[in-house]
């Protein structure tokens, strides 16, 4: 967790325990399982691509750090990072929907992009991931701490 220098060690103790319960909080809700992603693929699919896209199976995975989500579309797999979880539910709503987007048009041309242009969140969620994909390559200096 990220701070800000200036904060004093009670400033500091309060803000990570207001952090703490936030986390908390949303793991409370639970994170989907694959069978609920699955359902929510499907959801989103008949709302956003009258139901054309139907993927064979929908689950977390641990081993993509540099993709949000892939596809296979010859196996209507696909498969989302687990560093989506805990996220805004927009963001996964659209990396679902880029994925199903894949197994109707291959690659990311101008047809692919026409599809998600039906989701109204598509450029705030990526919005969302690049903002994360930047403070990832932030340097993570100590916080000072006063005296």
């Amino acid at each position: 967790m990220l701070i800000p220098a200036r904060m004093s060690e009670t400033e500091e103790r309060r803000w990570v325990g207001v952090m703490l319960d936030k986390l908390a909080a949303q793991e409370s809700r639970g994170v989907l399982g694959d069978r609920e992603l699955t359902e929510r693929a499907l959801r989103l699919s008949e709302q956003y691509f009258d139901g054309r896209a139907r993927p064979r199976s929908v689950r977390w995975v641990t081993n993509q750090n540099t993709r949000w989500g892939s596809c296979t579309p010859s196996e209507g797999s696909i498969r989302l990072s687990h560093r989506l979880q805990g996220m805004p539910e927009y963001v996964v709503d659209y990396v679902l929907l880029h994925e199903l987007a894949h197994l109707l048009v291959p690659g990311h041309g101008p047809g692919f992009w026409r599809l998600l242009e039906a989701y109204p969140r598509t450029e705030r969620a990526r919005g969302y991931l690049e903002g994360v994909v930047a403070a990832a390559r932030l340097p993570h200096l100590p916080a000072a701490r006063e005296e």
